[in-house]
């Protein structure tokens, strides 16, 4: 007969993360003693780790922290939504970006690298994932700064931890109108800021591939010049930040709208789980 109850079950998965049928086993057992099946959860999920690295982590949270005019934005990752807004998983990233943040770290690697207690950031999420039972990985950190920096997380579902990050980096009074960018960032999702941060090569191929849409369409060829720069010009519209029509006025572009405020974006960063 069990010597634990339904709420000693309920108080280990609070407490590890970890699944309920492994939570009644790691009780039975430790004869009912919820530390010693917490040790227990951790010393098993250690041992399998290396089975899990192949797993895919498609769900997870992102983290934002700023500091002065230095913003850090990380993904941590992990398999199921279960875990990804259990306690312990939301506490670690949350330690994680601390620590990352704390150390100036700037990608993933020294992310890791991070000091996190007495051990590493790295270390940390091993430990935690042996007892989640799931492959837990730093995806992505990014890092921007400037005279100040806005961060915006979205809840793509209210029974989630942010699964939209979005990180401004800007010179300008208006922090109002400075966070409206980024949530419209958050909507959008921009791939550069501006046309000229579009690499010449992707440039081209979309120059290449307008004219040859073009001419498959049967258009003039004194019409093509034309026709090409306007599509270019709409694929502009679609990836840069400055050139998308605001989200909150549709008929001025972003690059207006912070004219107006007086406000110069210099940088931006926008991570989704899984993405």
């Amino acid at each position: 007969m069990a010597n634990y109850t339904a709420a000693d079950v309920k108080a280990l998965r609070e407490k590890s993360g970890a699944g309920m049928m492994d939570c009644k086993g790691a009780l039975d057992e430790a004869n009912g003693d919820i530390e010693k099946a917490f040790e227990l959860l951790r010393l098993k999920g250690l041992k399998g780790v290396s089975k899990r690295e192949g797993r895919t982590t498609s769900n997870g949270l992102i983290v934002a922290r700023v500091t002065g005019g230095t913003g850090v934005l990380v993904e941590l990752a992990c398999e199921t939504d279960f875990v990804a807004k259990a306690e312990t998983f939301v506490s670690l990233a949350d330690s994680v970006a601390d620590a990352i943040a704390a150390a100036g770290a700037t990608d993933v690697e020294s992310g890791l690298a991070a000091k996190h207690g007495n051990a590493t950031v790295a270390d940390a999420i091993i430990d935690q994932a042996a007892i989640l039972g799931e492959k837990v990985e730093l995806r992505k950190v990014g890092s921007i700064s400037d005279q100040a920096v806005d961060a915006y997380m979205h809840r793509t579902s209210k029974d989630l931890p942010p699964q939209v990050g979005v990180m401004l980096a800007y010179s300008g009074a208006d922090a109002e109108t400075a966070h409206d960018v980024a949530v419209h960032i958050a909507a959008f999702s921009p791939s550069y800021l501006s046309r000229e941060d579009v690499p010449a090569e992707i440039v081209a191929k979309e120059r290449e591939i307008a004219e040859e849409t073009a001419r498959n369409e049967g258009k003039p060829e004194a019409a093509l010049a034309k026709i090409v720069e306007g599509r270019v010009n709409g694929f502009f519209k679609e990836t840069c930040l400055l050139d998308q029509d605001f989200a909150k006025d549709n008929k001025q572009s972003v690059a207006k709208v912070l004219e107006t405020a007086g406000i110069k974006v210099s940088a931006f960063l926008r991570y989704r789980v899984g993405a």
